[in-house]
């Protein structure tokens, strides 16, 4: 009788995990980067001139919106990385 191969089905196209972290964080760099100099580029130009209200609601949205694309890049980073031989 051959004997079963027990490891998990990861498909073969994807990135191992160490370089999917790699990618992963200088993408991260690069987002934070890129988003904070495009913040303070709106901040310092299109945001000056609102009413006070909708200033307040720019700056909270240029404040903390990058954390969604990071949270799903942190999430693609981690794909794949549970073994159940480990759990």
């Amino acid at each position: 009788m051959p004997e079963t191969d027990k490891r998990p089905a990861i498909p073969s196209a994807a990135l191992p995990p160490r370089w999917r972290k790699l990618v992963g964080t200088l993408a991260m760099i690069v987002l934070v980067l890129g988003w904070a100099l495009g913040a303070m580029a709106l901040a310092q130009g299109r945001v000056t001139v609102l009413p006070a209200f909708w200033q307040f609601l720019a700056y909270v949205v240029l404040g903390i919106g990058w954390i969604v694309p990071a949270g799903l890049l942190i999430r693609w980073m981690l794909k794949f990385d549970r073994r159940p031989d480990t759990l």
